[in-house]
């Protein structure tokens, strides 16, 4: 059995309705909820202009592995969140912008960015520290799904 922890995710970009369809297929099988220990994610719980925030327990690995893949094959920007798992793995945010890649952030378990020596001796000067916070904090923008992105 996989190594489970609390994940979460946030899901914007633009779709069309039948990729919209897809992506709630996909988060169906991920059995994402729309709150912490909230109710399952269905299609009417997009709010226009807003991001798609979903949550999870029991996550395996921390990360939704087929969901992530299709946001980044649809070039859809997202920030992942898993809690770390002691002995395995650290807390990390994932870190996508709707390029097709996705970079790893070390974060507390309140999704604190944190940085080691070697990472600032790597970096090399505080203005380049600075910008790799500044990368961790992005800001993942509304979801549009048919071309609408304003709230009624």
């Amino acid at each position: 059995m996989a190594d489970r922890v609390s994940a979460s995710i946030i899901i914007g970009g633009t779709l069309d309705a039948a990729e919209f369809e897809e992506l709630a297929d996909l988060i169906a099988s991920e059995g994402l909820a729309i709150e912490w220990d909230g109710e399952p994610f269905e299609p009417h719980h997009h709010v226009p202009g807003e991001p798609l925030r979903l949550f999870a327990h029991e996550v395996a690995g921390g990360s939704f592995g087929d969901l992530e893949s299709w946001c980044l094959s649809h070039g859809l920007p997202f920030v992942r969140w898993c809690g770390g798992y002691p002995g395995q793995w650290g807390p990390e945010r994932v870190v996508a912008t709707g390029d097709g890649s996705a970079v790893s952030y070390a974060v507390t378990e309140d999704d604190e960015v944190v940085i080691s020596r070697s990472k600032v001796e790597m970096l090399g000067s505080f203005e380049a520290v600075i910008a790799h916070f500044d990368a961790a904090e992005f800001t993942v923008p509304p979801l549009v799904v048919g071309g609408f992105a304003a709230k009624n």
